[in-house]
């Protein structure tokens, strides 16, 4: 008799919005809450540096099929920049490269932050998880090597100064796209202002619907005795696809998008996903099918049929 294969974790699936605290990486996160919920597959939504706070998205099972949907979504930070001195890493964990007397008024600082709205180009950091030649930049970094990050298209689309509570420090708030540097706007306004400059508090305060407002912190999870209380602080799957058009489709339909198969829509569906669907992009084609508030499959909405690219294999007692 062959032997049954034994299973890693429970199937959970769905995405918790994690508060991480400083000095925690994202990887150690990942690995505590796969361990305090038993579950079989666990990832997150985007590195959240260490010695920063804040947002972290965790998806459970069959959400990390939607971990791109979290990287790609608008983010919020706060983050303090403290001025005089500049180190490799553009926080405090770097090495002191440069020291200066010069001190930025906070006009000139808001003059100059205004030049970094809209589409911009940036040069990721040093000390990041960009690959060079198959290794991570701060690997490179760290034992000395020699090596040059391309510059590359990021949006902007707020940046404004919150506070200046003496000369040395000026808190800055900014929203932003995906693949966007708050280290890298702390070292390019350091350069446009003649100033040394390095981030000394980062927090990451939203992650498209993942905001600061509901989210929790590992210590208050650890807490949790029931299980049901740990899974009842879990979001649906679909939480990350808040801009995709959704889809009401019948268990028998839900059936045959899970085989791979596709179905043929109802017109008033077609319709309504029609109104529901971004007017400016014609070619987007994508939609979310659910049956009975749990999703089922991302497809393409073609020709009066809706065809899966990515099914969810969910059972109501696994996901939140």
């Amino acid at each position: 008799m062959a032997r049954q294969r034994k299973r890693k974790g429970d199937p959970i699936s769905g995405w918790l919005n994690l508060f991480k605290p400083v000095e925690m990486t994202s990887t150690q996160a990942v690995a505590i809450l796969k361990r305090l919920y038993n579950a079989d597959k666990v990832g997150h939504g985007g590195t959240l540096d260490p010695l920063a706070d804040g947002i972290l998205p965790i998806a459970f099972g069959e959400a990390t099929k939607t971990v791109q949907w979290a990287m790609d979504s608008e983010k919020e930070y706060v983050f303090t920049i403290e001025w005089g001195t500049s180190t490799d890493s553009q926080d405090t964990e770097g090495a002191v490269t440069a020291t200066s007397a010069a001190r930025p008024s906070r006009e000139a600082v808001e003059a100059t932050l205004s030049n970094y709205i809209g589409l911009i180009q940036q040069v990721p950091p040093r000390f990041s998880a960009i690959k060079v030649d198959g290794q991570r930049a701060y690997d490179l970094a760290r034992e000395g090597e020699d090596f040059e990050l391309k510059s590359r298209e990021v949006v902007v689309h707020s940046a404004k100064v919150i506070g200046m509570p003496d000369a040395d420090h000026t808190v800055v708030h900014v929203t932003s796209g995906k693949g966007f540097y708050v280290r890298a706007m702390a070292r390019d306004l350091a350069f446009d202002l003649g100033c040394e400059g390095h981030i000394s508090q980062l927090r990451r305060t939203r992650v498209g619907s993942f905001s600061a407002a509901d989210a929790v912190a590992i210590s208050a999870l650890q807490e949790m005795t029931d299980k049901a209380d740990l899974l009842a602080a879990l979001k649906p799957l679909q939480s990350v696809l808040t801009g995709v058009p959704a889809l009401d489709i019948a268990p028998g339909e839900a059936a045959d998008l899970r085989q791979g198969r596709s179905i043929m829509l109802m017109p008033h569906v077609i319709e309504a996903w029609r109104e529901a669907r971004n007017p400016a992009d014609d070619d987007d084609r994508l939609a979310l099918a659910s049956c009975n508030g749990t999703a089922v499959a991302l497809g393409d909405v073609r020709a009066g049929h809706f065809e899966p690219v990515r099914v969810f294999n969910i059972r109501a007692s696994q996901s939140a």
